[in-house]
């Protein structure tokens, strides 16, 4: 592999996500992230620089760079304070690096964290969740209290 391919040492704004590609989602500033479910394949083309799992149990090991939270399936993280913290870890390596937001499906636990995202780069916490849906998947942010979570994350 070249240093594309595994995302060791490449220049990251140079070589961001393409804004065209499946699950990349731009967010009000410019910085993209990709968001996806675990139980599709790798899509093909770039690999993360840096990834945050959103999981029940603690994912495999990546050639990347990666952080679990703990995130059980149409629930809520079950560390709201460390969440917040990889949230904005996550942000603020998207202005320089290819940053993947994941969790099984791709819909519920990711959007949620992509609205958080949203709400660090600006966007209102009443409207976080529609740019999320309009941006990124209609069906994304599953659950009420998901939904309410993004309502009260505040940047």
């Amino acid at each position: 592999m070249n240093e594309r391919d595994t995302g060791q040492g490449a220049a990251p704004a140079a070589d961001g996500w393409d804004p065209g590609a499946p699950g990349v989602l731009r967010l009000p500033s410019g910085r993209l992230v990709r968001g996806r479910g675990l139980r599709h394949p790798l899509p093909d083309g770039p690999v993360p620089h840096y990834a945050l799992y959103l999981l029940g149990r603690r994912p495999p090991q990546t050639p990347w760079e990666a952080d679990w939270l703990r995130w059980p399936d149409f629930r809520l993280p079950a560390d709201r304070a460390r969440a917040r913290r990889l949230f904005t870890e996550a942000w603020n390596r998207a202005a320089t690096e290819r940053v993947e937001l994941a969790c099984g499906g791709g819909r519920g636990r990711t959007g949620t964290a992509l609205a958080c995202l949203a709400v660090l780069d600006g966007v209102p916490p009443r409207d976080a969740v529609e740019y999320v849906r309009t941006h990124y998947d209609r069906h994304a942010v599953e659950t009420p209290w998901q939904r309410r979570y993004v309502r009260h994350f505040t940047a």
